[in-house]
């Protein structure tokens, strides 16, 4: 789960992600940064369950897969977070401080 399907180019799946990102960065212009990680989370949920639901034919359906699906998800987000913090840990400054 840490990384994009296989059926696609590598920079396809990046490129959204860099673009996401972008826009997020744009956002936190105007707006506390946390507020636009929480809004960016919210809609990271909000898609991944209307992913989810276009894969059943009910509600019903759906809620008998709730706890798989939420682990799924749960596990994948914990996958990537982990991944993305240790690549900050590794290259703090890189990231974190510009280079003059």
């Amino acid at each position: 789960m840490t990384d994009q399907p296989t059926s696609e180019p590598k920079d396809e799946f990046f490129q959204r992600a860099d673009d996401i990102i972008a826009l997020a960065n744009k956002m936190a212009d105007t707006a506390e940064r946390g507020r636009v990680g929480g809004s960016l989370m919210f809609a990271s949920t909000r898609f991944n369950c209307w992913l989810s639901a276009t894969g059943f034919q009910n509600g019903e359906e759906m809620a008998a897969k709730r706890a798989e699906t939420v682990a799924y998800f749960l596990e994948g987000y914990r996958q990537m977070l982990e991944l993305n913090f240790d690549q900050y840990v590794e290259n703090f400054d890189d990231y974190m401080k510009p280079k003059g």
